[in-house]
């Protein structure tokens, strides 16, 4: 094996062993998708040479990450297409109202800014059938999708009326726009773990979406300078003593990876100080520091789905343990499947029908397990899940907040 790579991604470790392409959900449900080893090491050969052997059937790519969690050599092939869509395919971004379509996908922080003071009317008409009809017909959303709902109140909002004067120990939390446009009571969820562990929450100085539906929609420039923001905001608070802290998967591999192999900024001086609360708060809990008191009457019975960029991370284990020390949980660890929404991706007409039939086979082990809660840690596979099977999805932080004793 050569020993020292001479391009991106490793590139040169790959062995043609096919192993990435086993375990690629699109490579099952949609024969117009090369697979990983042919749009990822195979084919950067070619584009090494010639820009013009790139394939637009890299659109199809979930960045799931299956792949690079296969690849017995560390050949980072979901980067590879990544950076080769950023590259090379910048004349394949979308014009007209398909254009519109995707920036509006991608501006979150915009649109919940935007949508927030006017959740009740916005919800409503979003859902309704001449909404969606129209949505399905001009930008090409699909008409089977519903939006998250939007908060009438955001999570800094509510927050800036918390008082955390009483503690001496602090962690620093990013939120991402999910928890501050959509779902705030996730990260009120999340301040009462932390405060139940003995630390008070701070957010960070300014904050912006971590910027991965930008980058997946063709506007790595716009979110290289929101990863600049985050950055520099999580330097100051990390210097401050104090962890960055997420409650969402897919943010936090952003943020940790993607940042680094995908935009070119640097973070090896932020990366072991950023990481998932169930992560923390495991490593406090293990070391003896932190002891949680749970109620006593507390009961469920939930499966436990662990999302692709949570597999990436590696960082499942700490979900999982943290919620079978919970009294009275029954909890069944699925097998992992991706659930195929892959963030805006699944939205999108014509990827819908891709995403539906990659989601079928995690949908079937969902009700066979015959629970009646889903819990994983990443807010698209929760949408894609309960569209999918009717159940409500958790994540283990709102679990863990709802265990424990008054």
């Amino acid at each position: 094996m050569q020993e020292n790579n001479i391009s991106e991604a490793n590139l040169e470790r790959c062995l043609k062993c096919n192993l990435c392409t086993l375990v690629c959900p699109m490579m099952e449900v949609n024969p117009e998708y090369p697979g990983p080893k042919k749009a990822g090491p195979d084919g950067e050969r070619y584009r090494l040479k010639d820009p013009a052997y790139y394939d637009y059937a890299l659109k199809y790519c979930l960045n799931c990450k299956r792949c690079e969690v296969a690849c017995p050599s560390g050949v980072e092939i979901g980067d590879m297409i990544q950076l080769a869509r950023i590259k090379y395919g910048s004349q394949a971004k979308r014009k007209g109202l398909l254009g519109l379509r995707d920036w509006t996908l991608a501006s979150t922080d915009l649109v919940g800014s935007l949508s927030s003071p006017f959740a009740p009317v916005v919800n409503g008409v979003l859902g309704t059938k001449p909404v969606k009809a129209v949505l399905d017909g001009v930008l090409g959303v699909d008409s089977h999708r519903t939006f998250p709902a939007y908060s009438g109140q955001k999570f800094t909002s509510w927050f800036r009326r918390q008082d955390q004067s009483a503690f001496d120990k602090f962690v620093t939390y990013f939120h991402g726009c999910y928890v501050n446009y959509n779902y705030p009571q996730l990260g009120k969820d999340f301040v009462k773990v932390v405060n139940a562990a003995g630390y008070g929450v701070h957010l960070l100085e300014k904050e912006k979406c971590c910027g991965v539906a930008l980058m997946s929609n063709g506007f790595a420039g716009k979110a290289r300078k929101q990863g600049e923001l985050n950055l520099a905001s999580m330097r100051k608070a990390i210097a401050a003593g104090e962890p960055v802290l997420t409650s969402s998967s897919t943010c936090t591999f952003t943020m940790r990876d993607e940042y680094p192999h995908v935009l070119g900024l640097p973070n090896d001086d932020v990366r072991p100080s950023l990481m998932l609360l169930t992560k923390w708060l495991y490593g406090k809990i293990a070391s003896g520091e932190v002891k949680l008191r749970f109620r006593k009457d507390f009961s469920m019975k939930a499966a436990y789905h662990t999302a692709c960029h949570m597999q990436k991370l590696g960082w499942e284990y700490y979900s999982i343990e943290l919620l079978r020390m919970i009294p009275g949980m029954e909890l069944t660890v699925l097998d992992q499947n991706c659930c195929g929404i892959a963030g805006t991706f699944g939205f999108k007409k014509e990827n819908y029908v891709h995403s539906q039939n990659i989601g079928s086979k995690l949908f079937a082990s969902i009700l066979d397990a015959g629970v009646n809660t889903v819990l994983t840690d990443c807010e698209t596979c929760k949408w894609q899940i309960e569209a999918g099977t009717g159940l409500p999805v958790l994540n283990p932080v709102s679990v863990l907040a709802e265990a424990l004793e008054d």
